[in-house]
């Protein structure tokens, strides 16, 4: 038998919070480009992007 779903979504939340928080430190030290290239990857990974892309202060990079 397979996981239930809830176990699924647990999963999947669990996988993304390790994902912003790598994404998170990578942006420490990220030129321009890199970080156009990590607001990309967090639109494709979650659908609050664009809270996180605000609280992070990339908005101003996005544009």
């Amino acid at each position: 038998m397979g996981c239930s779903e809830r176990q699924k979504e647990i999963r999947r939340r669990r996988k993304r919070r390790l994902q912003l928080a790598h994404l998170k430190k990578r942006l420490e030290k990220a030129t321009a480009s890199e970080k156009l290239e990590i607001i990309r990857k967090l639109r494709a990974i979650t659908p609050g992007s664009e809270t996180l892309i605000e609280n992070w202060k990339l908005a101003e990079v996005d544009r």
